[in-house]
């Protein structure tokens, strides 16, 4: 498995956190030793994350989607692929937090499809809304800050899917 290298200013997301900048890299000490990690700062908070260079694929870093990946982040928005979430709310509430706090955008908008097809349907219980609003607010994440027309045509998705959600 190749390794990922980030250079400072490289735009992340580390899940559940979502989007952050690598601000660098530091040294400290962890059991003795001396080890090199990344520093990532969240914009519009005082949070950081340090994340071992050796290793960042363990905490799940990975780069911010791109404005080429918008086209495949689009279609998934744009086709509802059935995603078969279980209808026992328990069950249900595990898959939809492991989806969430894998951070994968691909899931992520999968899972914003169904909740939304389930909310036009049947409405949604109080802690699914909660989490679709959760799934718009890391795809809107994502997405800021890119500005081909195709990440405006999934900001503007995103916006309809959140408009259509009851308060």
């Amino acid at each position: 498995m190749s390794r990922a290298t980030f250079r400072t200013g490289d735009r992340v997301v580390l899940p559940p956190y979502g989007i952050g900048v690598v601000s660098g890299t530091c040294q400290r000490p962890v059991a003795g030793e001396t080890q090199s990690y990344y520093q990532v700062d969240f914009p519009n908070t005082s949070s950081r994350a340090f994340v071992p260079v050796s290793a960042p694929q363990g905490t799940g870093l990975r780069a911010a989607l791109t404005t080429g990946d918008m086209p495949y982040l689009l279609s998934r928005l744009q086709v509802s692929q059935e995603l078969n979430l279980p209808r026992q709310w328990g069950a249900r509430h595990r898959r939809v937090t492991e989806i969430l706090v894998s951070g994968d955008p691909y899931e992520l908008a999968t899972l914003t499809c169904e909740l939304r097809r389930w909310n036009m349907e049947r409405g949604l219980p109080d802690l699914d809304r909660q989490a679709f609003r959760r799934a718009i607010h890391l795809l809107e994440q994502e997405v800021c800050g890119l500005e081909d027309q195709c990440a405006q045509d999934v900001q503007q998705l995103l916006d309809h899917a959140w408009k259509e959600t009851p308060q």
